[in-house]
């Protein structure tokens, strides 16, 4: 049972983030020829405040962009 997770940072829109679900399914049933009610995908949405590159949250990189161009 193929078991994929994808992990995001919140801000789609809950319509987007089910196509993208869709979308992996399609794929993966495709790419291994498996039923498609054995396959499992996973979304975790989590907080730009609880997830950081460089030691900037994705909240404070967001923020500086748009201070930059105002």
């Amino acid at each position: 049972m193929p078991l994929i997770e994808i992990s995001l940072a919140e801000s789609r829109e809950p319509e987007r983030v089910r196509s993208l679900m869709s979308e992996v399914h399609r794929a993966v049933r495709a790419a291994l020829d498996v039923p498609g009610e054995r396959i499992r995908v996973i979304v975790r949405e989590v907080p730009k405040t609880h997830w950081t590159a460089g030691d900037v949250t994705l909240q404070e990189r967001e923020a500086e962009r748009m201070d930059q161009g105002a």
